[in-house]
């Protein structure tokens, strides 16, 4: 190969690539020298994709799960027409540029997922599979294939070495996504020297015993045995597909092979001599020959052509198949089903009711009219409430199923869901009890960076779950949540604030995490406090509204109702009490001033604030004339009643704290 366009094409990619980390004086430039000839190859010759249009629905999508290599991915999509200037690889790394450390999405153009977190990339990639095989199932007919892609990766020996990996590479095998196909770039070297520190399996076997199909091939420069392997990966119609290419981490630079290749600059003297290698010009930083740009350009006419037959394609089946192509211009362009709002359906006040059982209900009756919501739990939905009744079990039932079954697997259940969602097309949730959302916080955090739609439903929300005791009762889980920029995390009351949560949910396209309790609790009426409007506003005033009260009980969850009892039992001794239902910090915070101070007056400096959860996060309301009253230690196996009073969560309780806070005269 060594003279032709494709080896000058590949060494300039290669260039590009240490020259954006010598710039920037940071950054990874070994990934990118040795697996420059297998990107090239998928992205040359079998990634569908159109520079033109990044958000052409039936694209390939690619994930860069290595994303501290992300100086090959910027390399490609400048060379490939995306909107990635020169001037933008020169600002690699730097505050402001289209080119961040690891790839962000929603900021690069081409940039399909957040990575850098090893593993998240593995299995975001994973959920887009699910998303296309889904949309497939739903929308394809006989002669007329609408929804046909692959989901291609390349990923690392970290992304491996990750237990999220496992369980994605499991359950992908189990789910028989056979449009999966991931590239391993196989280099035997980690930040702390080689694998053979700490990662001697047999990758090969482990896959296969997965259930996956894998392809050696043993030279990571022969980009026709590259070829070759994913030309048989793609055949593999009911299995994903790894492909083992050994690579040489910094190849044709002088650290070749070694660990210090991975995240330092080679300098001055090293890039030449790495350029020198590769018989590229030593005197000029970002070059690319006229041949390689022309070679590029041609390549990417191509991807045009594709979208365009692609365009013929869906007016033939406008045509053939008319209401299912409304449905899916209604999948793919996100709209909002309006007839939401006035079917949904709320709940009669005197009656009690879990509200992950007033949740069940409620994702029943949206998929009525959000045929696009998919989902499931961490073999949890019989406890979390969350089957889609009637629909199926996704790659064992029926065309167009709508259950996922994740099994015991919560970190890769988070980062498919957000790889769902950044397919586009579906609504996805999933589902598991709160106290092991610390195994997804990763995957949460990344939703939120990325800003996708994804729901994470978190049932057995307090000590009151009871009898499992203090493995299973969380504590510190909703302020650790809260504490996440861009997430939005709801803790409805009762039944009709749990139907507001949703509605929320569903039309605000951000991601959300709900959360809702296993024990019963009373149902509030609705038209009398007004809660739909006032979940939609973060919170609201219960009791004592249009008066100044002497002190304040502001709650959230199942503590409102013991909120209100301590209320009543204050009012009986000549204090006025107000009582606001607080389901969502973020959502209150984001309203004007003039509404936050009709709620919680600025002059109302005596305030208990009740949660079931840990303290420290509430002292910023509570103030220094305030009270918490919550929980700063482990909870207790007994049934959820007794736990709940033995901590504190009582009407006599909360009237004792307020009676000793307004007998406080200093406030």
């Amino acid at each position: 190969m060594s003279g032709t366009i494709e080896q000058l094409a590949i060494n300039t990619i290669r260039a590009l690539s240490i020259d954006m980390v010598e710039r920037a004086k940071s950054g990874h430039p070994g990934m990118p020298l040795g697996a420059a000839p297998m990107a090239y190859t998928l992205w040359a010759k079998f990634l569908k994709h159109n520079p033109k249009n990044s958000k052409w629905h039936n694209r390939d999508r690619f994930v860069l799960s290595a994303g501290h290599g992300s100086a090959l991915l910027y390399s490609l999509l400048h060379l490939f027409g995306y909107e990635v200037s020169m001037d933008g690889l020169k600002k690699f790394r730097q505050f402001g540029s289209v080119t961040p450390g690891h790839p962000e999405y929603g900021l690069t153009p081409g940039v399909e997922a957040t990575t850098g977190p090893l593993g998240q990339g593995f299995a975001m990639g994973v959920g887009m599979a699910i998303a296309e095989k889904t949309l497939a199932d739903c929308f394809n007919r006989k002669g007329c294939k609408i929804i046909g892609h692959h989901t291609y990766g390349i990923v690392s020996d970290g992304d491996l070495m990750e237990g999220i990996s496992s369980e994605a590479a499991s359950l992908a095998a189990t789910l028989k996504l056979g449009k999966l196909i991931y590239l391993y770039d196989d280099n035997e070297v980690s930040i702390e020297g080689g694998t053979g520190l700490a990662f001697t399996e047999n990758v090969r076997c482990r896959f296969e015993a997965y259930g996956w199909h894998t392809r050696q091939v043993s030279d990571g420069n022969d980009i026709y045995a590259i070829e070759a392997a994913i030309r048989e990966a793609k055949e593999k119609k009911d299995m994903p597909s790894l492909i083992i290419v050994s690579t040489k981490i910094g190849y044709g630079s002088p650290k070749q092979g070694t660990a210090a290749v991975h995240g330092e600059p080679l300098g001055p003297e090293g890039v030449k001599t790495t350029k020198e290698f590769f018989n590229l010009p030593t005197d000029r930083e970002f070059h690319v020959p006229d041949e390689v740009r022309a070679h590029f350009s041609a390549l990417a006419e191509g991807g045009e052509k594709e979208e365009r037959k692609w365009g013929e394609e869906v007016r033939a089946y406008i045509r053939d198949y008319p209401q299912e192509a409304e449905l899916l211009d209604k999948y793919l362009s996100g709209n909002i089903n309006k007839e939401l709002l006035k079917n949904l359906e709320f709940f009669d006040a005197g009656q009690s009711i879990a509200t992950r059982a007033a949740s069940g209900k409620t994702m029943n009756l949206i998929e009525k009219y959000f045929s696009e919501f998919i989902g499931g739990s961490a073999d949890l939905a019989p406890s979390t409430k969350t089957a889609l009744q009637g629909y199926g079990s996704f790659g064992i039932s029926g065309l167009c199923s709508r259950n996922i079954h994740f099994g015991v697997r919560e970190h890769a259940m988070g980062a498919i869901t957000n790889g769902m969602a950044l397919h586009g097309g579906l609504i996805p949730y999933c589902a598991t009890f709160l106290v092991f959302s610390d195994y997804m916080r990763p995957a949460i955090r990344l939703g939120a960076l990325m800003k996708t739609h994804s729901i994470f439903v978190f049932t057995h929300d307090s000590i009151g779950l009871g009898e499992d005791g203090p493995t299973h009762q969380p504590v510190e889980h909703l302020s650790s949540l809260r504490l996440i920029p861009g997430l939005t995390v709801i803790r409805p009351a009762d039944a009709n604030e749990t139907t507001a949560a949703w509605y929320y949910a569903i039309v605000n396209k951000r991601p959300v995490v709900l959360v809702f309790t296993r024990q019963d609790v009373p149902v509030l009426d609705r038209e009398k406090y007004g809660i739909f409007e006032g979940v939609l506003k973060g919170a609201y005033v219960l009791e004592g509204e249009g008066e100044r009260p002497d002190i304040m009980l502001i709650a959230t969850g199942s503590e409102v109702h013991i909120a209100l009892d301590a209320a009543s039992k204050l009012k009986e001794k000549g204090i006025k009490p107000r009582v606001v239902s607080m389901p969502s910090v973020e959502i209150f915070e984001a309203q004007d001033r003039e509404y936050r101070e009709s709620v919680l007056p600025a002059g109302v400096k005596k305030r208990v604030i009740i949660e079931a959860a840990a303290t420290g996060f509430w002292h910023k309301y509570a103030g220094d004339c305030g009270a918490v009253i919550g929980i700063d230690r482990f909870g207790a196996s007994a049934p959820g009643k007794t736990v709940m009073e033995k901590y504190g969560f009582t009407a006599d309780n909360i009237v004792n704290k307020c009676i000793e806070l307004l007998a406080d005269k200093t406030g």
